[in-house]
């Protein structure tokens, strides 16, 4: 049999997609994937269904990246309802608890808060992705089994509160990947002795992209029927993903070298970790990384 012809364009770049609340990660993804005829796409790392804002989207030789992305510090924006804990840990869960709310300061929040800043030890929701066994944890919860998960280490680089009233708080969360706004809502609510679970969730920044040049759904469906070139003038160049990174610029005859698989030698780089590499006209090659030798 002959192998099946994907359909789809040959697009490369990154979205900066501003996902809306009520549907997953995936279903906007594929909405993305669809409006852009792209033959290829991933995103870089999920969001849960209540939760909007920034959601990278990597169409094309873009995929390459996402996995740096997916290991990008995020910044969230996050309101905590006090004195309801819930199975989910977020409003779409069946409420577990209620109580009472008790009165507290400025000072008393912000020794809870500082509990959760820098290196801490984080036990995974059972509503997440994450496998047991084989099996994901979300569909053992929705069966009521419940397995033992061990802690593992996050970081709280920031954790602000910008705004609160008698049974809610709103915080700035920066952290870094792996780490769980809601396992991180129901501490603090504990802590504060009343409970808490996640009632509004907005990603405001994945590594070196912010919400400025978020892009929504309806604009694209909106480009698609006026101006496709539009459109694709929204992608963002593959490099911009690694801005952290330094860049090394290749001669003409390092660059042909490169390109055939043969690590080359370059004077003045820097010794160690990852670059972006660059031939000599400013053209992107790619991600490279510094050996030993």
């Amino acid at each position: 049999m002959g192998r099946r012809r994907v359909r789809g364009r040959d697009i490369n770049g990154i979205l900066l997609l501003d996902k809306p609340s009520g549907i997953t990660s995936n279903d906007a993804l594929q909405q993305v994937k669809r409006l852009y005829f792209a033959k290829k796409a991933g995103h870089t790392g999920s969001l849960d269904p209540l939760a909007s804002g920034v959601l990278p989207i990597c169409l094309g030789e873009a995929t390459k990246v996402s996995a740096f992305l997916l290991d990008a510090d995020k910044r969230y924006q996050v309101r905590l309802q006090l004195g309801v804990r819930t199975a989910t840990g977020d409003t779409e869960g069946e409420i577990l608890e209620t109580r009472p709310v008790e009165v507290y300061g400025d000072e008393r929040l912000e020794a809870v808060l500082e509990q959760f800043r820098g290196p801490i030890l984080q036990v995974p929701p059972m509503y997440s992705a994450l496998k047991h066994e084989g099996q994901r944890l979300y569909k053992l919860a929705r069966k009521g089994v419940e397995v033992e998960r061990e802690a593992r280490p996050v970081e709280i680089f920031a954790l602000t509160p910008d705004a609160r009233g008698d049974d809610w708080i709103d915080l700035d969360v920066h952290c870094s990947k792996g780490t769980y706004v809601r396992t991180l809502a129901e501490d603090i609510g504990e802590k504060l002795g009343c409970g808490a679970h996640v009632s509004a969730l907005r990603r405001s920044a994945v590594g070196p992209y912010s919400d400025e040049r978020l892009v929504t759904l309806e604009q694209l469906r909106q480009l698609k029927e006026d101006d496709m070139p539009a459109m694709d003038d929204l992608l963002l160049p593959i490099e911009t993903a690694l801005s952290q990174w330094p860049d090394v610029e290749l001669s003409a005859d390092a660059a042909f070298y490169l390109q055939q698989g043969q690590p080359v030698s370059v004077p003045h780089a820097p010794t160690s970790g990852w670059v972006r590499l660059y031939e000599s006209n400013r053209h992107f090659l790619g991600m490279g990384e510094i050996l030993d030798d």
